[in-house]
């Protein structure tokens, strides 16, 4: 398990060693209610209680008991090579969404990434973190389902998606803070699969209505953050690593 220090600065203060009480009306509400699939753990927080509320399939997932299992050992559960990246796009996107004034029930962040499993071992995962109740404008509930995928092929790049009305801001903002890490996004992904494809960056430009600058200036950052040379280096990489299949 990870060092607490690797956790973000803003949402550190939401973590706690605490489980969530499953004989409280609430989770007994969200058992009866709440669809669970196959391979599948269930969490929820209340930012209005500040504390775990609900958890379900934990044990099948990592190992840990539905009562036993908290919001910090979930947290820290991440495998080294993702911890950190991982802990602060949570981070900026928490101190993202807090900060929105209008439709903040309509973010999400889904992430693969690999969790340590209660006896060590590693387990792939597909997460999904998302908005499950808003009040008053602002965050109540947030839910996260974590997925078991033998299927996902994983290289030096952990795969996320920001999903909402001002994405383009959040990534923006990702770019700013966590650039030093290996990380790549959906859009930057379609850049490089048309380019593999004999697309020119030009017709690339035209597939996303946006200038070719406005293009060029989504690889650029990329030959610097993976210390590549040249658009050919950038596609070996990227199949290489398994950004394309």
């Amino acid at each position: 398990m990870n060092d607490l220090n690797n956790t973000g600065v803003y949402s550190k203060k939401f973590l706690s060693f605490t489980p969530a009480d499953l004989q409280s009306e609430e989770a007994k509400y969200f058992k009866n209610t709440l669809p669970k699939f196959y391979n599948e753990s269930i969490y929820i927080f209340s930012f209005r209680q500040n504390k775990l509320i609900y958890a379900d399939g934990w044990e099948d997932v990592l190992g840990y008991k539905d009562n036993e299992v908290s919001i910090l050992q979930i947290t820290m559960s991440t495998v080294k090579e993702y911890a950190i990246f991982s802990n602060e796009i949570d981070d900026k996107a928490m101190l993202f969404i807090h900060n929105c004034t209008e439709n903040v029930g309509e973010y999400a962040i889904t992430k693969e990434l690999k969790k340590y499993h209660k006896n060590g071992t590693e387990v792939p995962i597909i997460s999904k973190v998302r908005i499950k109740t808003v009040v008053d404008g602002k965050m109540d509930y947030l839910i996260g389902r974590f997925q078991v995928n033998h299927s996902l092929n994983f290289g030096k790049i952990m795969k996320f998606e920001f999903h909402g009305p001002e994405k383009v801001e959040m990534y923006n903002m990702l770019n700013k803070n966590i650039f030093i890490h290996l990380d790549i996004t959906e859009k930057e992904k379609e850049v490089i699969r048309l380019a593999s494809k004999g697309f020119s960056l030009k017709e690339i430009a035209k597939e996303f209505n946006v200038t070719q600058s406005a293009i060029e200036k989504r690889l650029f950052p990329l030959y610097k953050r993976f210390d590549l040379k040249s658009l050919p280096h950038l596609i070996s990489f990227a199949y290489e690593n398994n950004i394309l299949p």
